[in-house]
């Protein structure tokens, strides 16, 4: 649980992952460009100034786009559209939440329930940023971090979601224990429990509204 892949140094090589995967979504499109512009040629044209160069059939400009790149940016489009929110926190709550093996689909209504998808958000105890952690919490994960530091956008959600996955797997696949320890803390739900009271405060509900997944990703 307190693996340092949650340090600074990991925190830089996962910013690098994913300016690299976006990057690699760029290339992609000044390909896809490149093959459009090519229809643009008339076959006979070439023929008649004697090119060898081949023109490429339609399709392959749909080929360039297909992919997990394709399917990341048609995720994060749709995310933003239903969440209203800049494709750029879209992307970034995305790429968070695969890279920590958090279903998107539940870490999105997570984070607007925590923060209503505010990064400077903070509770009246002490939570911070999207998912608002608690510096104790963060520190379990990243030594010494500070209030300050959870307010960095990529390092809350890298975080928040780390925590929800360990609570996902201390708690057996069961998502909605793991919500509410997520929310309540471990102490009060196992109190309830010990008690034989339901440790549900509606937390749980409403973030799995209509999320029949398992919250992890394979």
């Amino acid at each position: 649980m307190k693996d340092l892949r949650g340090t600074y140094v990991h925190h830089g090589d996962v910013l690098r992952r994913r300016r690299r995967v976006r990057a690699g979504a760029m290339v992609a499109g000044l390909v896809a460009a490149a093959v459009l512009g090519a229809r643009s040629w008339e076959p006979e044209e070439a023929s008649a100034a004697g090119s060898t160069e081949r023109v490429i059939p339609n399709d392959a400009a749909a080929s360039a786009l297909e992919g997990e790149h394709l399917e990341r940016w048609n995720a994060i489009y749709t995310y933003s559209r239903r969440y209203k929110i800049t494709t750029d926190l879209s992307a970034a709550i995305y790429d968070a939440a695969v890279a920590e093996k958090i279903d998107p689909a539940l870490a999105f209504p997570l984070v607007r329930l925590e923060s209503r998808f505010n990064p400077k958000a903070l509770s009246p105890v002490g939570a911070v940023g999207l998912t608002q952690l608690m510096v104790p919490t963060a520190r379990g994960y990243v030594p010494g971090v500070t209030r300050e530091d959870l307010y960095d956008r990529d390092l809350n959600l890298t975080i928040g979601f780390r925590y929800l996955r360990d609570m996902i797997k201390q708690y057996k696949g069961d998502v909605q224990l793991a919500l509410l320890v997520y929310n309540r803390g471990g102490v009060a739900v196992e109190l309830d429990r010990e008690l034989g009271i339901n440790p549900s405060n509606g937390y749980d509900r409403i973030v799995m509204k209509d999320y029949k997944g398992k919250g992890v990703l394979d």
